[in-house]
Formats: C-alpha cells, structure tokens, sequence
C-alpha cells in the first residue's frame, strides 16, 4: 500500500522522494523528504519488509541515502538495490557538516535520519557502484590484516620497553601469533582473488606497476573498487591526494590535500619509496620536485598521486604497465 503523500509536496519529477536512512545495529531510523515523516523499524528481515511497507511505492523514490556501517547495511543495501532503488551512501564528516551547516546541532538517530533525506534531497550527491558479495569479503580480509598490522607494530614498541621476563615472553609469542594470522590472512586473499578472473586480471594490472605488491595491491582492489572507472582528476581526488586549493582576495595559501580515503594513502605510502628507486620517470618527478625546495613529504605525495593516476589509466586501458622507450 503506498503511503500517503500530498500532491502538493511532490515535484514534477516522477521521482522526487528522497529517504534518508539512520542504520544501526539494532533499529533502521528512516525520514522522507519532503514531510519529514519518520518510523523507526528493527534492522531485521521483517523490520526492512515493514520500512518498505512505510515507503511505498518506489517508483516515486528518487533515492535512499544512509551513511556506511560495516556488516550493518548490507543486508538493506543488497534488497533495496535488487528492487532498483538508487542508493547513496554518504560520508559521515560530510553529512555532520551539513547538519551543523543548517544549524542542527542536535544528533539523534531521528535526527540524522531527517539530516540524510535533507541532504540528499538537495545536494542530489551522485551514487556509487553497489560492492559485491566478494568485494566485501576482499575489504574484510584487508581490513583485518590492517588491524593485525596495527597490533604488531603496537606489540614491537611495547616489547622495547618491558622489562619482566613474564611479559617479554608473552609479548613475543603474541608477535608470532600475528606473524602466523597474518601469513594465513594473505593465503586468503590470494585464494579469493583467484576465484575471479576479473580481480585476478585487475590485481595482474596494479602489481606490474615497480613499487606495488600484492598487499597494497589488495588494499586498491577492496578501498577504490572504482579505480580504472574514473578521469585523472577523480582518482587523486577519491583518493584525497589531490591538493585543494586555497585563497581568498589577493591571500594565497598552501595548497594541502584532504578528505578521500585514508587507508589507500598509508597504504601507498611504501610503495612510492619504492618507486622512487626502480621507476625513473617518477625518480625525475622526485628529484624536480625536491630542486624546486619542496619538502620531502610533499614530493613523497606527488609520487603517490601519481601511483594512483598510473593505475586508474592502467585498469581502464586493461594494460600491464612497461617502462617507457629510452
């Protein structure tokens, strides 16, 4: 049964609802735009069949927005897109700034629900390619190895310090419980890749380039699945390796990068010391750089911007990378 809505609030578009979705482990926290109507169901099968009920028909949606929760919106994402729905998934800082833009200081999930069908309604944000099953698999896989990572460089600074036989000897069996983990976690990956011609394909494509190996090549595959889709510009700026610039009336400041996804930046930035050495086109690029009086970390950046605009070609060209003719 479709919900009932005025006719006055709708646009002429025959899409012109937007809902925004508040997700949590426990509840779905849904608003409308326009109305600013709200019903809160449980993060079930049966709670999802009852939101959809309050939703109505779908064919006057012009798309669902929520913010990205894990294992938590999976199941909502995969039944909204089997139904055609267009979803956007938004960036939490984003959607934070926009609520205290237009003066929401307030953060309840009701709240954020009616702030994320406001946002969506109005900034009308473009939506990005639903991951698959395996995708998803891939970015767990990664995103415990990143942990276990972050656990062994904890542990090594920690065992400099302790002085206890005791904890000297635990410290360093959890070392070689992380060694072990991490060995079998790699297997995993391999193993997943190689179910699928395509990542096995793309993962061929990334490690070609000198620099990159097969972990930050996993770590590509499962942060920037849209990699080898976009323009020059997209990819850096996806990746926050873009400069953004900054300047006001005849004041000009530094040129900084931000935003974009962390975790594909630390996990290029080995890589790119790495390229410096065999890559000699970006050694120049290094090299002008450093002449011109920038600071190592700002020349370190540009290479890694680099990797990524190398790569993104790469992928849409569907091409192993070759060094140039001398």
């Amino acid at each position: 049964m479709t919900h009932p809505v005025a006719a006055s609030k709708l646009e002429s578009s025959p899409a012109s609802i937007t809902i925004g979705i508040d997700v949590s482990k426990d509840h779905l926290d849904a608003s409308r735009h326009p109305g600013g109507e709200t019903i809160r169901v449980a993060n079930t099968r049966k709670g999802q069949t009852a939101l959809l009920r309050w939703i109505g028909d779908l064919t006057l949606v012009a798309r669902v927005v929520f913010e990205p929760t894990g294992p938590y919106h999976r199941t909502l994402e995969e039944r909204l897109a089997g139904l055609g729905v267009v979803i956007i998934k938004v960036n939490p800082r984003q959607a934070r700034c926009f609520a205290e833009a237009t003066g929401r200081l307030a953060k309840t999930d009701r709240v954020d629900a009616r702030m994320l069908a406001r946002y969506g309604a109005l900034l009308e944000p473009v939506p990005r390619p639903i991951r698959s099953d395996l995708h998803n698999d891939l970015a767990e896989l990664v995103a415990a190895r990143r942990s276990l990572m972050r656990d062994r460089t904890a542990t090594l600074n920690r065992i400099k310090t302790l002085t206890i036989d005791i904890l000297i000897r635990h410290a360093r069996h959890r070392l070689r419980q992380i060694e072990a983990q991490v060995t079998s976690l790699d297997a995993a990956l391999e193993a997943l890749v190689a179910e699928n011609e395509d990542l096995l394909r793309r993962r061929e494509i990334l490690i070609s380039i000198p620099g990159l190996g097969p972990v930050a090549a996993h770590t590509i595959l499962a942060d920037m699945p849209e990699l080898g889709t976009m323009e020059e510009g997209q990819a850096a700026s996806l990746a926050g390796l873009a400069p953004v610039t900054r300047q006001s009336g005849t004041w000009r400041g530094k040129s900084l990068i931000r935003g974009g996804r962390a975790t594909l930046r630390q996990a290029l930035y080995m890589p790119a010391l790495v390229a410096m050495r065999f890559n000699q086109d970006l050694k120049r690029v290094y090299d002008r750089l450093i002449a011109k009086g920038k600071h190592a970390k700002v020349a370190i950046t540009a290479i890694m911007r680099k990797l990524v605009v190398l790569a993104n070609a790469l992928l849409r060209k569907d091409r192993l990378w070759t060094p140039k003719a001398a």
